[in-house]
């Protein structure tokens, strides 16, 4: 792991393959360190041809916390207080695009989930020249009507901070099973593995307020989509609970010539099975570029 000092904060990456490559940047989700991207995802692109790089978003794992800015009122930044968001989806933007320029990048295809297909979507807006192409998979355009969350999601989102390690390791394993894809069964021991992982290395729930806060204050990007110009695949399953399909189905519809990808049974998670499906999209994607 190492540590790039960009946009005024410390962002934790780490990098696969040949540096002379073309690169694939990952961004992951709410909350969701540089691991939840498992080793041979970016063993498998590496093997193809590509330097991959993934890192920890702000306000999560070892990147810099904005802990002296408390936690946020989430219902008020809700409702419309946006001014009160201590930092928004379009800083996060500009965080990745200084780790390109700290690898000394000019570009990358780029990749994202959930809230890092969000990241991702800014940055074709706000920075085009960096972006060679562009993956958006379980994640939508910030128009509310559209990429719904289930009740239960959000009872249990709501449900407060964990605070011993054990309430830490039950909230990430009941998450990952309503998270889960009916089509491809829920493994705990998988699932177990990855809060541990996670938890050890570097737990911060409350960072992950403050990126919900990001999302909130954001907007609704979907004018500023039809302005992206690079070759872009949406994927999105269609048994998503935390963003619903129509989530998918939208920025799709919002971006000139994009192609969308809808995998039966997939939740908001990367079954491993499923991998090999979305990586071939994403690589078909990349070479639609020409």
């Amino acid at each position: 792991m190492e540590t790039a000092a960009v946009n005024g904060i410390e962002i934790c990456f780490d990098t696969v393959g040949d540096e002379s490559d073309p690169a694939v940047l990952l961004i992951m989700g709410l909350g969701g360190q540089l691991i939840v991207w498992d080793d041979s995802i970016c063993d498998d692109l590496a093997d193809r041809g590509f330097f991959v790089i993934r890192f920890d978003n702000r306000d999560v794992g070892l990147s810099s916390h904005f802990d002296s800015l408390g936690a946020p009122n989430l219902i008020e930044i809700f409702m419309g207080a946006y001014d009160k968001a201590p930092y928004r989806l379009a800083d996060m933007a500009a965080d990745t695009v200084g780790l390109l320029e700290y690898l000394s990048l000019s570009a990358a295809h780029i990749v994202g989930v959930s809230m890092g297909g969000m990241i991702a979507q800014q940055i074709a807006i706000d920075h085009p020249e960096v972006v060679l192409s562009l993956a958006s998979i379980m994640s939508t355009t910030g128009d509310r009507s559209v990429g719904q969350t289930r009740p239960e999601i959000i009872a249990a989102l709501a449900s407060g901070l964990p605070t011993t390690f054990d309430e830490q390791i039950e909230k990430q394993i009941t998450m990952a099973e309503l998270l889960s894809s009916p089509g491809y069964g829920f493994d705990p021991s998988y699932a177990l593995d990855k809060a541990m992982r996670s938890i050890d290395r570097a737990n911060h729930p409350v960072g992950t307020l403050r990126q919900l806060a990001a999302i909130f204050a954001s907007g609704d990007r979907t004018s500023a989509l039809g302005k992206v110009a690079v070759p872009t695949v949406v994927i999105h399953g269609d048994s998503d609970p935390l963003i619903d399909i129509s989530g998918g189905r939208a920025t799709a519809a919002a971006v000139p010539g994009a192609r969308f990808v809808e995998i039966s049974g997939m939740g908001h998670e990367i079954p491993p099975i499923v991998w090999p499906r979305i990586r071939d999209e994403i690589l078909n994607n990349i070479a639609s570029r020409g």
